[in-house]
């Protein structure tokens, strides 16, 4: 009697290992776009000493790389869908990869704003790919799932690398080195990529159209960028006008995806709570963290002397938080399901932040350390469950658009969170500062006007410098309590838009 033959196992193992590599590599573009969205805060100093930009200049270099990445991911998103994720990928990378050499090497401030504006566009044509090839490489939800918080981890890790790798070039390097780091990085994405990524696509893209692609831009360019200037210069007749235009271009955009047969993007899907709510959480994590770590970058090196290196190594304990999420992201999906896990997630966040408030006195670094592992965990698995409920809210030929208003929503949230806490910190700091009727003009003027600005013009060891240090601490712990009661109030939303029963009576109707 012939035995029967059993199947060969072997090469659903090599497709298993070649999935699992090529995330890998859609990891590392992702931890390298996140690491250069704040890499380049510590080199400001160093920049402004050799290429003496004005600063209005200086504004630019910082703006002009997240306004075009933010403007253009919507459109780089649906373009991924028609002409290939791995296509414009690979394109995106090779186009970074120069854009990071011509940064490095810009011989004045002019030219360095032109390679940000270059790197904020090839950016942004890496981005939305990377998400969408994750929804195309595990179609299984579970895999999905665990995919999604390696990506989610490497987003976040790479926002809280980029002080440590800044501070580190920084010490040893000249401030050129900060760019410089990408070029290898690309070189080897490229080699990667093209042997280990799929190619995939909208089987039926219908017509790419260029007016809603300008209205996409005019939408979010000019909403940013009023939020980034009101931060800076208060409320004036530019903000009023960006702010109008931003309006006008969102609801024409609005009317014409609705009349469009085949939209740049799908705005009916934000008629259901359970989208809109998961993209608004997923806002909500990434405004908690990045806009607290931007300031609390400044907290360590100004108010506790640490310097650029310490300051990135003490931000560790979020990053190894975050990435700790993805082995357990699993067991509260298990648990409570993914609107009451999301929940879960930034009430943890939430928490962090109290502790934070409360540490932020105290003497000894390890209460900080402490207080930073429940933020980094809280975001890492809200980010991580809202992005996998914005991908399953869409079928896989559409992944790239979905991953554009993901990741929009991500680019958002950075942008809300330096501004308004950033905004919040400036006030309390003036409003807590008592100031002697003998300090007069310019020294006056830089005291009130920040921190840093205060150490620059006063001793160090002065009672007024120690004042003006510890009303930055208390107008940042007022700041990570406002921002622990948004976050809550966002759990809440999420509970009540993503819990199983409203989704059960969505379904039904």
């Amino acid at each position: 009697m012939q035995r029967a033959a059993h199947p060969d196992p072997t090469p659903t193992l090599r497709a298993d290992r070649r999935r699992w590599a090529a995330l890998g590599v859609l990891a590392v573009a992702v931890l390298l776009l996140a690491i250069d969205g704040t890499v380049l805060y510590l080199a400001v100093p160093a920049l402004t000493r050799d290429l003496a930009p004005t600063a209005d200049q200086i504004l630019w270099i910082g703006d002009i790389y997240s306004l075009a990445l933010a403007g253009l991911l919507v459109t780089m998103g649906t373009l991924a869908d028609r002409i290939g994720r791995k296509k414009l990928l690979l394109l995106g990378s090779v186009a970074f990869g120069l854009a990071s050499l011509l940064a490095a090497y810009a011989p004045d401030a002019e030219t360095l704003i032109a390679a940000r504006l270059l790197l904020g566009i090839a950016g942004a044509t890496i981005m939305p790919s990377t998400l969408s090839l994750v929804r195309s490489l595990f179609p299984d939800p579970a895999e999905r799932t665990r995919a999604i918080a390696v990506w989610s981890a490497a987003f976040a890790g790479g926002a809280a690398l980029g002080p440590l790798a800044g501070g580190f070039l920084l010490e040893h390097f000249w401030w050129g080195a900060v760019f410089l780091i990408n070029v290898p990085v690309m070189v080897l994405l490229l080699v990667l990529g093209g042997a280990l990524l799929p190619e995939s696509r909208d089987p039926e893209p219908g017509r790419f159209d260029l007016l809603s692609a300008g209205l996409s831009m005019a939408t979010v360019v000019p909403f940013v960028y009023a939020v980034k200037h009101v931060m800076k210069a208060g409320l004036d007749t530019v903000t009023v006008v960006c702010l109008l235009v931003a309006v006008v271009a969102g609801v024409l955009f609005v009317r014409r995806q609705r009349r469009l047969t085949a939209p740049l993007l799908d705005v009916e899907l934000f008629r259901t709570p359970a989208f809109s709510g998961a993209v608004l959480a997923n806002t909500v994590a990434i405004f908690a963290l990045t806009g607290l770590l931007f300031f609390f970058s400044q907290y360590l090196q100004l108010a506790r002397g640490f310097s650029p290196l310490q300051a990135g190594l003490a931000e560790l304990p979020t990053t190894l938080a975050a990435i700790g999420a993805i082995a357990m992201v699993g067991l509260f999906l298990t648990w409570f399901g993914r609107g009451r896990a999301i929940a879960i997630g930034l009430l943890i966040t939430a928490a962090g932040l109290v502790l934070i408030a409360a540490a932020e006195g105290a003497q000894n670094y390890v209460w900080l350390a402490l207080a930073l592992l429940p933020l980094g965990l809280g975001v890492g698995i809200a980010q991580t469950l809202t992005t996998d409920a914005v991908l399953a809210a869409v079928p896989p030929r559409k992944a790239g658009s979905a991953s554009a208003i993901s990741e929009t929503a991500y680019e958002l949230g950075v942008v809300f969170g330096i501004a308004i806490l950033g905004s919040v910190v400036s006030f309390l700091y003036r409003n807590h500062l008592t100031l002697p009727a003998s300090l007069t003009g310019p020294e006056r003027a830089a005291v009130e006007d920040s921190l840093a600005g205060a150490l620059s013009v006063l001793d160090p060891s002065t009672p007024l410098a120690q004042h003006a240090r510890e009303s930055f601490v208390s107008a940042m712990q007022t700041t990570s309590l406002i921002a622990a009661a948004i976050t809550a109030a966002a759990a809440a939303l999420a509970w009540i838009t993503l819990s199983p029963r409203r989704r059960t009576h969505q379904a039904t109707a």
